[in-house]
């Protein structure tokens, strides 16, 4: 397995498309929006050299890794030939149904099909392609180059063969994987939207400031980032989609805090707006 082809140069697509050009992979980045792919393009030189100034990639692994990755708006273009397609666009089951009905239209009978979603059902995507047994779950965690775990989500379908071939690339990517049989949420998603819901109930009730509930997590359970700022850096826009499918599926315990809903519907999104439990200089 030698290309990957990203779908998406979001925050999560642009962070797997750097790790896979710099693990030697022939990466191609695909997005409809060019002032995304703008953005991903300078993200991606910027953490090149960010890297090399670290000492963490020589020089060699720079030049390869600038010449492994592409970026085009042309999805038939960044599909032909691939070995693994990672879907990474928004959280909303629709837009990745129709996608990867396509994607099983364009792509070669060998490709791979994974999708990076954090809660939604592999194998309700799978369903919509001729090739369930090669469609899987790649959820990587953010920031993707230094997060260590990748879940792997087999749906009821998933060959072996497939999760094997995951494994490998995963390995290759310096990363750990974990096999998860597919419910919703699967394993951290499930885990971490209730402590951040329950934050930001917290936060709503007067618990306590957003500095003190994330500093009190912080330093009370040694979680490296606190609930609020975590989902800031997710999207609260993510966050919000994440938990409304999580109730549908596992009922009200998951219930989206009104606190969340009344950030999104006012534009606070975290990180990608300048503002959300946090402010950003942007």
């Amino acid at each position: 397995m030698r290309t990957i082809t990203v779908i998406g140069s979001g925050t999560m697509g642009k962070g797997i498309g750097l790790t896979a050009a710099i693990s030697g992979f022939n990466v191609r980045i695909q997005d409809i929006s060019e002032e995304s792919l703008n953005k991903a393009r300078a993200y991606f030189d910027e953490q090149i050299e960010k890297s090399h100034a670290r000492s963490t990639v020589n020089e060699n692994d720079v030049r390869n890794a600038k010449q492994n990755i592409s970026f085009t708006t042309e999805l038939q273009e960044a599909t032909k030939d691939t070995d693994l397609v990672i879907e990474a666009i928004p959280e909303v089951m629709e837009l990745k149904t129709i996608l990867f009905q396509e994607l099983d239209q364009i792509t070669p009978n060998h490709t791979i099909l994974a999708t990076n979603t954090s809660t939604m059902s592999p194998t309700e995507i799978a369903a919509q392609t001729n090739r369930p047994d090669r469609c899987i779950a790649m959820h990587f965690f953010n920031p993707v180059p230094k997060m260590k775990l990748i879940e792997v989500i087999c749906g009821l379908e998933t060959s072996e063969q497939t999760i094997n071939r995951i494994f490998e690339v995963g390995k290759m990517m310096n990363k750990e994987c974990v096999k998860i049989n597919e419910f919703p949420g699967f394993a951290v998603s499930r885990m971490n939207c209730l402590i951040g819901n329950e934050a930001m109930t917290m936060l709503m009730e007067g618990v306590s400031s957003v500095e003190g509930i994330d500093k009190a997590m912080k330093l009370g359970l040694n979680h490296p980032m606190g609930p609020l700022e975590l989902a800031d850096l997710v999207g609260l826009d993510t966050r919000l989609h994440n938990m409304e499918y999580l109730h549908q599926t596992l009922g009200e315990k998951y219930r989206p805090c009104p606190l969340l809903v009344k950030y999104v519907k006012a534009g606070r999104l975290g990180r990608k707006s300048g503002k959300g439990f946090y402010t950003y200089s942007t």
